[in-house]
């Protein structure tokens, strides 16, 4: 009949004349509305509390992951600013370089200290240190950027430069080597074949 539920005898008949079928599903396809009442969850959880600090220690570790792989150099648990093979040769080839950009900060505090003492011709000294600084450090930048340029088209091609490569090279010569992140992966000299 229609709408019978079937006993436990009728059951072990129906299973006696139909064997599991290797590869096969062998199972009655679910009913739609039990799947997604199966995966319905609330909109705005019960204990708001716990669920802020789920939400908490999710992002905790997330955190730690992404800590962990810019300390390491792991591509997988880099951020998105920093994963490719171009990004990571970008990064081998700035750290393998001496910069002059890395001695701009120690400059600019010798200046610093410098301006402090009113004196005319240490702050004239002074502010013709800083524009030689910078001067010096953007034509090492350029300099630096053309011959990885060049590197780069010659290893992956042309198109492969992304979008925002030449900020990516010069913000790392910017940094001291030691905190630089993702951290120093090559020894000095030691430049990307």
């Amino acid at each position: 009949m229609f709408g019978r539920s079937k006993t436990t005898n009728d059951q072990l008949a129906d299973e006696a004349l139909t064997p599991a079928r290797e590869g096969a599903k062998n199972r009655p396809t679910p009913k739609r509305r039990d799947q997604q009442a199966a995966r319905r969850q609330p909109l705005v959880v019960a204990d708001r509390k716990e669920a802020k600090q789920i939400e908490r220690q999710k992002r905790r570790e997330q955190l730690a992951r992404t800590r962990k792989a810019l300390e390491t150099g792991d591509e997988a648990g880099l951020p998105p600013r920093d994963k490719g093979p171009v990004r990571r040769y970008i990064r081998d080839y700035v750290d393998a370089r001496r910069n002059l950009g890395e001695f701009l900060l120690p400059i600019m505090l010798i200046v610093l200290a410098l301006s402090l003492v009113r004196q005319q011709t240490i702050f004239t000294i002074s502010v013709a240190l800083t524009w030689a600084s910078v001067l010096a450090v953007v034509v090492d930048s350029v300099l630096m950027w053309r011959g990885l340029k060049k590197r780069i088209v010659a290893k992956f091609g042309a198109d492969a430069l992304p979008r925002g490569a030449v900020a990516y090279a010069v913000m790392r010569v910017f940094q001291l080597r030691r905190q630089r992140m993702p951290k120093p992966q090559v020894a000095r000299g030691q430049y990307p074949s």
